[in-house]
């Protein structure tokens, strides 16, 4: 498939070659972005490469080095229907069908592969980034002047058609669409695509939010009600909620390859090419820094918090979540940093029991978590000595059965300290009838019991704590103990 192959056509035949762009046009991503997030997945201290690459020896040794270094799985990354239809009709007339990218040639031709049928790249080689009048001359030296129909879909792409015999364009928007039908009056619009709001929303996980109503817990443990705390409360999840947001996006654009070959993950706006790569990197920088600015607004301990969960999240997302056992210590340590951001926000001391109680508690969900994605990924039922991996993580399917009885016993655990703490000087300053909280020791065995039951059937299908706040049984468990507590106080 080299392009010395392409011999030059006639404008007047039939057989006039189609040649297809590929980052936006024949793929829903761009494989520069798509390479750049797998480097960084990869080797996240060798970031200060790719900025070196790009403004020292040039952008188109920057993609030569990214495909020798990075895997963006060309397999999995989502191609634009419209566009492959418009090949298959090419090829069923006869005519030939070519790729031009400005990639890297080992990508383009694995990328040609998959799509089948085609008679030729064209790509970034030799030092040459095959963009704009770089891609139009090529394409005239090997086809002619309006030798060939041009599929493309930015207006770096206008050299190109202005060359061509027929404009054919991927409109990401109306507003192109009408520049190119006034550059072109007989272009044809293939697709006209948005980003939909709605797909921005869901990248963002905003159900995931629900998991940062930890940040209240210190309110109400302290039974500090008055309208500063609350405020600084509700300041403190929002700052979390867009901390964590921000982590999300990062962490969904490192895993785009897992993600699309997951039966659910890969519906997500990023996986499923609903929303640019590039979006997710603006957003997760601009929601990362406005979380910061908001929390100077609450004490130096809350920023501190905030820092460290952030940092914490992004080693997660570049190298921890791949450590067995790691990544479990550091998900409970994600939820527990949430509870003490809380406690910080109402500038109160941090407690040595609410230390053990979250320690516990919030290892045991996080294990409940991974059984959850692990027995999730098997064909069937999930069974002893199976040997699928979970992509991305460091367990096999035969790790169940010694997990569920570490998460069990971390839960149960937070149980004991809780009954430790009820025998506390602490609770006797806090409660008028301390000896009512007893009946929360049998609540939370019955659900951290159920929690585990439900992953087991595979009947778990998101983050336990968001899955509690959404559950019914859950819900009146949580009803249970807020009762204890009132009658308790």
């Amino acid at each position: 498939m080299s392009v010395a192959s392409a011999a030059i056509r006639d404008a007047g035949t039939s057989d006039v070659p189609l040649v297809v762009d590929v980052d936006g046009t024949l793929i829903k991503s761009d494989l520069l972005y798509e390479s750049a997030l797998q480097f960084l997945a990869r080797f996240p201290l060798e970031a200060w490469r790719l900025p070196h690459w790009l403004f020292t020896q040039g952008k188109a040794e920057l993609k030569q080095r990214l495909s020798e270094r990075a895997d963006p799985s060309i397999a999995t990354i989502p191609l634009r229907e419209e566009t492959v239809a418009l090949i298959r009709t090419a090829q069923a007339e006869g005519r030939p069908v070519y790729i031009a990218s400005a990639s890297d040639r080992r990508l383009v031709e694995a990328l040609a592969e998959r799509v089948g049928g085609i008679a030729g790249v064209f790509s970034t080689e030799g030092g040459v980034n095959l963009a704009g009048d770089a891609k139009a001359r090529r394409l005239v030296a090997a086809f002619g002047e309006k030798g060939f129909d041009y599929v493309g879909d930015a207006p770096v792409d206008f050299p190109v058609w202005r060359a061509s015999r027929n404009v054919l364009a991927v409109a990401h928007g109306g507003d192109f669409s009408q520049k190119v039908l006034a550059a072109f009056p007989g272009a044809r619009i293939v697709t006209e695509t948005r980003v939909q709001p709605r797909d921005v929303v869901l990248a963002l996980r905003p159900h995931q939010w629900a998991k940062n109503a930890l940040v209240f817990v210190g309110l109400v443990t302290g039974h500090h009600f008055d309208a500063a705390s609350t405020f600084a409360s509700l300041l403190a999840f929002v700052c979390f909620c867009m901390a964590a947001s921000s982590a999300y996006l990062i962490n969904d654009l490192l895993d785009l390859p897992a993600d699309r070959i997951h039966p659910r993950k890969s519906r997500r706006p990023f996986a499923s090419g609903a929303v640019p790569v590039l979006y997710g990197v603006v957003l997760a920088a601009i929601l990362a820094v406005g979380a910061f600015v908001l929390s100077f607004g609450l004490p130096a301990k809350f920023s501190l918090a905030l820092l460290i969960y952030l940092v914490l999240t992004l080693a997660y997302s570049f190298y921890l979540k791949r450590r067995m056992m790691i990544d479990i210590v550091v998900l409970g340590g994600l939820y527990a940093i949430r509870v003490f951001g809380g406690v910080a926000a109402l500038g109160l001391p941090q407690t040595p029991w609410l230390l053990m109680f979250s320690l516990f508690l919030f290892t045991s969900l996080a294990i409940v978590k991974r059984c959850s994605e692990l027995t999730a990924s098997l064909p069937g039922e999930g069974r002893p000595g199976e040997t699928k991996k979970l992509a991305g993580r460091g367990y096999a399917a035969e790790d169940l059965r010694v997990l569920f009885p570490f998460g069990a016993a971390a839960g149960y655990g937070s149980v004991f300290v809780f009954a430790l703490y009820m025998s506390s000087p602490d609770v006797a300053a806090l409660y008028t009838h301390p000896n009512r909280l007893w009946l929360i020791c049998p609540l939370l065995i019955y659900w951290i019991s159920r929690m585990f039951l439900l992953s087991n059937r595979d009947q778990l299908h998101s983050d336990p704590v968001v899955y509690a706040l959404t559950d019914r049984i859950s819900l009146a468990t949580g009803a249970c103990v807020a009762a204890v507590l009132a009658i308790s106080i």
